[in-house]
């Protein structure tokens, strides 16, 4: 059971992880609030499934880069203070936006490049189009690069290869089981989900993300603390008495 453990523990940060990252309002989101009032759930959930299988493969390749970039320890606490920068950036930026989608030159990149890629694969079926717009979108693999980075710096994941299947494993669940939600919401809501409802998904993100920046940060002065505390002298045994015969 204690080997179980940070198996168990990876699964679990995934799964958050996934869910957090994929109530992110951007062009997944926006395609299943507008397809899944049109066409129906079963529509949106394969939407969602392909955009879910391809979240998993881009989380995939970025814990299998950076498990070994990881290994010295500087760059493990560099890339620890870094993640706490990142978390509370991105967390006030989220929660201070307005508008659901503000066009950044990476996301004008990433358009560019998801229209090129729609024009090679043509996506009809709606598995295909969740995934074709995952596969286009650089700020997704970016962001499981940091992600993934932040997890096995703060050793929230484990570097065995079972803990790090784990964690991507719970990534998948927790974004089919948000889409699947979304889906059904946005089929059966009858015009309740709006971009309004996606804005205030978007501020509560950027509340978990400045919660979690805080906890990250919280842990690592803790350590500091731990480390800096001066350790009590150890005391040797007396001697034995020797007695002469």
């Amino acid at each position: 059971m204690a080997e179980a453990h940070p198996v168990l523990l990876a699964a679990l940060v995934g799964f958050v992880c996934a869910i957090a990252f994929a109530a992110i309002p951007g062009p997944i989101n926006l395609t299943l609030l507008n397809e899944g009032a049109r066409r129906g759930f079963f529509w949106a959930f394969c939407i969602g499934l392909g955009a879910s299988v391809m979240d998993t493969i881009y989380c995939a390749i970025s814990f299998t880069g950076l498990a070994s970039f990881l290994d010295r320890g500087v760059v493990r606490a560099s890339m620890q203070v870094l993640s706490v920068v990142f978390l509370l950036f991105l967390g006030f930026k989220f929660l201070l936006t307005k508008t659901v989608s503000p066009h950044t030159k990476l996301e004008v990149a990433s358009e560019k490049l998801e229209a090129r890629i729609e024009q090679k694969f043509h996506p009809h079926s709606a598995f295909m189009t969740g995934f074709v717009r995952v596969l286009g979108n650089l700020g997704v693999l970016l962001a499981w690069v940091v992600w993934s980075a932040l997890l096995l710096a703060h050793d929230w994941v484990d570097e065995s290869v079972a803990a790090r299947a784990a964690c991507v494993g719970g990534v998948f669940l927790g974004a089919i089981l948000w889409f699947t939600i979304l889906s059904y919401g946005i089929s059966r809501g009858h015009g309740k989900f709006s971009v309004k409802t996606l804005l205030r998904l978007q501020h509560l993100s950027g509340i978990c993300l400045i919660l979690a920046g805080l906890f990250a940060g919280g842990n690592i002065v803790w350590h500091l603390t731990q480390r800096a505390q001066p350790h009590s002298p150890q005391t040797a045994p007396p001697a034995p008495v020797q007695t002469q015969n």
